[in-house]
């Protein structure tokens, strides 16, 4: 009786108007989160990640087509065999459509490959590594948030111009930190400064004394720390324990989240550089979204929280607009609708993977400048996506026509 009630279905389905192609597959819409729970980037991302999507499916009333939007979580561990033995099972057995935010790029390539072999859809957040839309990128990818030449080329060209222009790196050794400092010393380079040195730490390093010390012995202006999460807030605690910055030293955080800066307090931090792609504080709409979120997790949202909300929305819209979740065709609604909202105006994602939007330098406000919990940054720039992001044709991305 099921199988002739389907075909009954399906042939109605044919009748109403050709939409033999417009239909969800499964009669479900399932949306799955592979970000880190337990460990150094569980606050950037995490619980927080998760309720970010939740956040926009309910605000677009869980369903789209009349067919229900369903979301499952997974913590990858920062491991990149856990991450893709969690995201083939979703693909194979649980039949989810796409895989949302995946921090650590070390994770984020490998499912980004496997996603383009089950050819369903990734929309990364979390992972900052600019190979997912430079040699590493593909048509079932999208890179939405940020990226380590668009931290690197904003705060770089900045710090330099300024005449901080010898740097030193401290950096995490694995995919992102690499990237990210890669990209920096280029952009050092190319505006006229030099790199003085480099040093790397494990993942998830406790006692950066050592690497810290070697900093500080360079004489460097600039000591950039091209790591993140709990790496990038034990290298400044310990850096303040030093007196780096008291000796003259400028510390710049190449990736620092808002909940990084709050940990560790406006005192030990007033002063330094970050760049993000979302401030809380910028704007009513801004606003508005990050009371709602507080409110349901504690704590105000990072630039990737923030992202995914704002990519669910896409993803979501992009379906209802065609009537199906196939990949290659949702991929390309989202790529033909530009993205506006409270996290970009005028976004657009180019055939690299790239959403391309503002991004914005930082700088943390001295105490008697702030006046609450939260008010932590002054805006010293805003730089158009254009300028922000890699250039389409220097990435080395095989998608792109030349």
């Amino acid at each position: 009786m099921k199988s002739l009630a389907a075909a009954l279905a399906a042939g109605l389905a044919l009748v109403a108007g050709g939409a033999a192609n417009a239909q969800i597959s499964d009669d479900v819409v399932k949306i799955g989160v592979l970000t880190d729970m337990s460990s150094l980037y569980a606050d950037a991302t995490g619980k927080g990640s998760v309720a970010a999507v939740q956040m926009a499916v309910a605000d677009y009333g869980g369903k789209v087509k009349g067919k229900p939007v369903e979301l499952v979580f997974a913590d990858h561990q920062n491991k990149p065999d856990v991450g893709v033995a969690i995201a083939r099972n979703w693909y194979d057995n649980d039949k989810v459509d796409a895989i949302f935010d995946v921090p650590t790029s070390s994770v984020a390539l490998p499912i980004s490959a496997l996603t383009r072999e089950k050819n369903k859809i990734n929309i990364n957040s979390g992972g900052g590594s600019s190979d997912l839309t430079g040699v590493a990128c593909s048509p079932n990818t999208v890179h939405w948030t940020y990226d380590t030449y668009a931290l690197a080329n904003v705060a770089g060209k900045a710090m330099v111009k300024r005449g901080e222009n010898t740097w030193f790196f401290v950096t995490a050794d694995y995919a992102f930190g690499m990237a990210l400092e890669r990209d920096a010393a280029n952009v050092v380079k190319e505006s006229g400064g030099k790199v003085l040195g480099e040093v790397r730490h494990p993942l998830n390093t406790s006692d950066f004394s050592s690497f810290l010390l070697q900093a500080q012995a360079s004489k460097a202006k600039v000591v950039a720390l091209a790591n993140a999460g709990g790496d990038t807030t034990n290298a400044l605690k310990q850096a303040a324990e030093f007196g780096l910055t008291q000796s003259g030293q400028k510390m710049i955080a190449l990736l620092q989240e808002i909940t990084d800066t709050h940990s560790l307090g406006i005192q030990a931090t007033q002063g330094l550089i970050v760049t993000d792609a979302f401030y809380w504080d910028m704007n009513d709409e801004t606003r508005a979204f990050s009371k709602r979120f507080n409110e349901k997790v504690g704590h105000m949202p990072t630039m990737i929280q923030a992202g995914l909300y704002s990519a669910t929305m896409h993803y979501l819209k992009a379906i209802e607009a065609i009537g199906t979740d196939e990949a290659p065709k949702v991929m390309a609604q989202m790529r033909a609708t530009p993205v506006n909202d409270f996290f970009a105006k005028n976004g657009k994602i180019r055939i690299d993977g790239r959403m391309v939007h503002d991004m914005y330098l930082f700088e943390v406000k001295k105490p008697s400048e702030s006046k609450g919990e939260w008010d932590l940054y002054t805006l010293l720039a805003t730089v158009s996506g254009d300028e922000a992001f890699r250039p389409l044709d220097k990435g080395g991305c095989p998608l792109v026509g030349h």
